[in-house]
């Protein structure tokens, strides 16, 4: 029996650990990352590795850790595109036609942790390896109406009160362009200063979370307790990248944003 393998873009923390889970059961071909580059960007599509016999394409939609995101679903073929979503699903329409399976933890637009929302294409379901524990076999799931086990109900019952606060939005469109004017916010700032830098490829930069650094890194304790007393918490940087990182999920305001820009204006000028 020849073993399965599948091609995987590596663009961040979030990709290596699903990189390495994906080894327990089958042959893993990185087929790109952006490893040399710090991963501040996603590798060309057209530098691409792929296999077109490969069981699926994998990748990370958002990288949390490093703010990088993809704006479009990558065309790789007819092979199935699978995309861990957990950062930014729900932060914008997305075409599911484009994948074969899209999964995504709940805890930064949709709900509390602990609930895992899973959308598999339906000739892609009854495939599991033998060695799958049938509660992550989907057919098992999908048979079972989502209840193979007892289901987290409170979560879903949260997750449902968050579904229709986003209609109350205008829906995916309206959620979007909010998102969109929040992240423009920092960007644009970011971009015409010296005194903070972002780190990430323009064309690839994250609306989930933004992560810069001060020129003088110095300064870093001193502007996050700056921050800390003007109720800004949370925003150091991962220890793997270090600087700064705002997470700006949905729920976040453009009032709250416009504050921590104001902030950082107002530092600059103390310290620049």
């Amino acid at each position: 029996m020849v073993e399965p393998f599948a091609d995987y873009i590596n663009t961040g923390e979030w990709s290596k650990k699903s990189i390495k889970e994906a080894k327990k059961y089958c042959t893993v071909n990185v087929a790109a990352t952006s490893e040399a580059t710090g991963f501040t960007s996603i590798p060309k599509s057209d530098t691409w590795k792929l296999d077109p016999n490969a069981a699926y394409v994998h990748i990370c939609s958002n990288e949390t850790i490093g703010g990088v995101q993809y704006h479009s679903a990558p065309n790789v073929g007819e092979v199935p595109l699978v995309a861990d979503m957990s950062s930014d699903i729900l932060s914008r329409p997305i075409d599911v036609s484009k994948y074969g399976l899209i999964y995504a933890g709940a805890q930064k637009n949709m709900g509390p942790s602990g609930l895992t929302v899973t959308i598999v294409r339906d000739d892609l379901i009854g495939q599991a390896l033998p060695i799958t524990p049938s509660a992550f076999d989907y057919k098992q799931q999908a048979d079972n109406d989502s209840m193979f086990n007892t289901p987290p109900t409170y979560a879903i019952y949260i997750a449902g009160l968050v579904f229709q606060w986003l209609k109350k939005q205008g829906g995916l469109k309206a959620i979007e362009a909010h998102n969109r004017k929040k992240a423009g916010l920092i960007y644009d700032y970011l971009d015409n200063t010296t005194f903070y830098s972002s780190p990430v490829a323009r064309e690839d930069r994250s609306l989930m979370n933004v992560p810069f650094k001060l020129k003088n890194e110095a300064l870093d304790e001193a502007f996050l307790k700056g921050a800390k007393e003007l109720n800004m918490l949370q925003l150091k940087g991962h220890r793997s990248v270090g600087g700064m990182r705002a997470s700006i999920y949905n729920a976040m305001s453009i009032e709250g944003v416009e504050v921590l820009v104001g902030y950082m204006k107002d530092f600059e000028k103390k310290n620049g």
